[in-house]
């Protein structure tokens, strides 16, 4: 399964991503507002569990190319979301770029053709995202993606204890009449 936009491949992930995604994730901005994969083999277990994803489910996370140069620049795509909160079950948007295509527009241009593929293609009602209270790019890029935020849908994500800085999470959702209006 393959999505392009204007600028951008959108792939299944392959063998060869797995050490540019490591380098990528050994940045210290790139990882300062979401976990970061522990080691090799957790970092191939991520990518195992996207490719399951893609079977079972017909969409994931697509690797990012950027059109005429080959190689991952990151990620962007739809999951279920794997934890159980007020909002769930839902499916949920997520991106993450290499540093160095960071300002250039691709998070919101790979958000757009997958939230087109989700509600035009896989009948979507709603898909939602969320970011670290403090994750502002992140937060621009759903802003511009006419996603909206209501503060009580905020919520504190499972697993994390008091005070771990990526604990309280911002919600934003966007509802398919609302996408096909744009």
């Amino acid at each position: 399964m393959k999505l392009q936009t204007k600028r951008l491949l959108m792939r299944e992930w392959k063998d060869e991503d797995v050490a540019p995604f490591i380098r990528m994730n050994d940045d210290p901005r790139v990882v300062r507002y979401v976990e970061k994969l522990a080691d090799r083999t957790a970092t191939e277990g991520w990518i195992d569990a996207q490719r399951d994803h893609f079977e079972k489910h017909g969409y994931g996370l697509w690797v990012l190319e950027a059109l005429g140069n080959t190689g991952l620049i990151g990620y962007c795509g739809l999951v279920n979301v794997p934890y159980q909160t007020h909002f769930t079950p839902a499916v949920e948007i997520a991106w993450r770029l290499d540093p160095a295509h960071w300002g250039l527009g691709y998070a919101t241009e790979a958000a757009s053709a997958a939230l087109s593929f989700g509600f035009e293609r896989l009948g979507l009602s709603e898909v939602v995202a969320n970011a670290a209270v403090g994750n502002s790019a992140s937060r621009r890029v759903m802003e511009r993606l006419g996603m909206s935020h209501d503060a009580q849908d905020d919520f504190d994500l499972p697993g994390r204890a008091e005070g771990h800085p990526l604990r309280r999470q911002v919600l934003y959702r966007i509802k398919a009449g609302q996408w096909l209006r744009k």
